[in-house]
């Protein structure tokens, strides 16, 4: 068995967004604290890590939401490791409502263990390993599937720009890996707009989009000043889904930084039930879907 840990955290009003849920960042972010606590809980903290030169970045984050947090709700994430390979882990989650104990997320992250000097991969210690699994590895370890290859831009293909400033980054001086997520959910609300939905015409007509899923490959780290550039379209439409692709790359050299991908659900704001995509609605978005795995 692996060593699980727990951690609660109850929702501020600033980690919501216009809707009054949960930012789907945030997510993240409490997933980050806890993975935090549970290293430190297993006699790797901050200080060791320093003192060895070692340290953990996220490569890929995938995350399923169940049901929204609100303000003043207390969410529970439960974590451990669910196996180790040479240079990399992969780390389990589970977000549920403190109170109810509903499920409101499930996650996992993989992490690659590298030198802080060089940033290169360096073997995760057996002694590490044994911390993380006092009782041995487990027989079996959950499956990886591959990053999907995302269909080819279609023409309309929406991109804007997005500059690194200060906030973004983390103590290691790179983007926190939750803030991708933000510059991802700015660029898909400007697309939207670009094509004759702002949010405000979406609330007057009762019409929310959603993610029910998030999933992001972290492919090089950006630093501070960067200029890059984020791109989206639309794959896969179907009743009340659709898939919105997505990429980050430095404007100076084309470095692909971030790709990713969100599987988002229209909804009825009054309800909050899933609705069929309006006729109306996609209907302004041609030349930005890709229909039958062509643009």
């Amino acid at each position: 068995m692996p060593l699980i840990h727990e951690r609660t955290f109850r929702v501020r009003q600033y980690e919501c967004d216009a809707y009054g849920h949960v930012n789907h960042a945030n997510y993240l972010r409490y997933m980050q604290e806890t993975a935090f606590d549970a290293s430190a809980a297993a006699g790797y903290d901050f200080d060791w890590y320093t003192a060895a030169g070692y340290n953990w970045l996220v490569r890929e984050s995938d995350i399923t939401y169940q049901r929204p947090l609100a303000y003043g709700d207390s969410v529970t994430v439960k974590t451990w490791v669910a196996d180790f390979h040479r240079v990399r882990s992969r780390r389990m989650y589970e977000l549920r409502h403190t109170a109810s104990g509903e499920l409101v997320a499930e996650a996992s992250t993989d992490w690659v263990y590298l030198h802080t000097a060089t940033l290169r991969p360096a073997t995760v210690p057996q002694e590490m390993r044994q911390a993380f699994f006092p009782e041995g590895p487990p027989e079996t370890e959950p499956r990886r599937d591959r990053f999907p290859t995302p269909p080819p831009p279609p023409p309309q293909a929406y991109t804007c720009r997005r500059q690194v400033e200060w906030r973004d980054l983390d103590t290691v001086g790179h983007v926190n890996n939750a803030n991708y997520l933000v510059y991802l959910e700015d660029c898909g609300v400007q697309a939207v707009h670009h094509f004759g939905w702002p949010m405000s015409r979406m609330l007057e007509a009762g019409l929310g989009i959603v993610a029910r899923r998030y999933r992001i490959e972290y492919k090089q780290s950006a630093l501070l000043d960067d200029d890059l550039l984020v791109t989206t379209w639309v794959a896969d439409v179907r009743r009340a889904t659709a898939v919105r692709h997505y990429t980050i790359t430095r404007a100076s050299d084309q470095a692909l930084i971030v790709r990713a991908y969100a599987l988002w659900v229209w909804v009825d704001l009054h309800t909050g039930q899933p609705i069929r995509i309006p006729a109306d609605f996609l209907a302004s978005f041609d030349g930005h879907v890709v229909e039958n795995g062509r643009a």
